[in-house]
């Protein structure tokens, strides 16, 4: 048994027995200019939540990225990190082309999508996690975690695109489907209908599925859960 095997199993079991939600929703963005930040991350299309300012020594912004649970804040008096130390803040998308395409238009810096050079992870690039020595375009075999893309804020805080398709065993819950935005589940659709394109060519021979509906079901379901593909 490999260690990544030994350690989802270890996940899923403790994710079973816990009985209490604990729901991450914020990160702690330093920054330098609260108003300067605001504007950045209004641009990149993120969902203003809260411009709170007591009018003395405290004030704080509130951003969250499209279809996520998770919010960022940053404002006067919220951190005492030093501006641009936050590096490495993953957002992940299930289509990366798609998703820098979306950020260039609208006026933002962000590097080419790369790969990681075939598991080595020390390199004179900057220090991301599977980004530490980079490959130009994305990951050869379309591997679900290993495309990337890069982008700064104005105080160098690292953000990071990673492409994620399908999950790794034990990080979904199986019982549920849920997709994040339109745009999560009209992917899943497209890779569903190409899958299934495959299943009535070489299973059915040629012939139309008439159970369609619940082969993409299925595919959708067993795609997100990380668990086996219908054939």
């Amino acid at each position: 048994m490999s260690t990544t095997q030994v350690r989802s199993d270890n996940a899923t079991a403790k994710a079973v027995a816990a009985k209490v939600d604990m729901k991450f929703e914020i990160v702690v963005v330093p920054v330098s200019d609260i108003d300067r930040a605001k504007e950045f991350y209004g641009k990149l299309g993120w969902r203003l939540d809260a411009d709170y300012d007591n009018g003395k020594d405290f004030r704080v912004i509130q951003f969250t990225p499209p279809g996520s649970g998770c919010s960022v804040i940053f404002g006067t008096n919220v951190t005492a990190a030093a501006p641009g130390s936050a590096q490495g803040l993953y957002l992940i998308v299930s289509d990366i082309e798609a998703a820098r395409k979306e950020l260039v238009g609208r006026g933002i810096q962000i590097s080419p999508v790369f790969h990681d050079a075939a598991g080595v992870y020390a390199g004179m690039d900057e220090p991301y996690l599977f980004g530490r020595l980079r490959v130009s375009g994305p990951d050869p075999e379309h591997r679900s975690y290993r495309s990337f893309a890069s982008f700064h804020d104005p105080d160098g805080n690292g953000w990071l695109f990673q492409e994620i398709t399908t999950r790794l065993p034990g990080r979904i819950d199986s019982a549920t489907t849920t997709f994040a935005s339109m745009a999560d589940l009209a992917s899943a659709f497209r890779r569903a209908e190409a899958a299934h394109g495959e299943h009535e060519k070489n299973v059915l021979g040629g012939q139309r599925d008439e159970h369609w509906p619940e082969w993409y079901a299925t595919y959708m379901v067993a795609e997100q859960a990380g668990t086996e593909l219908p054939a």
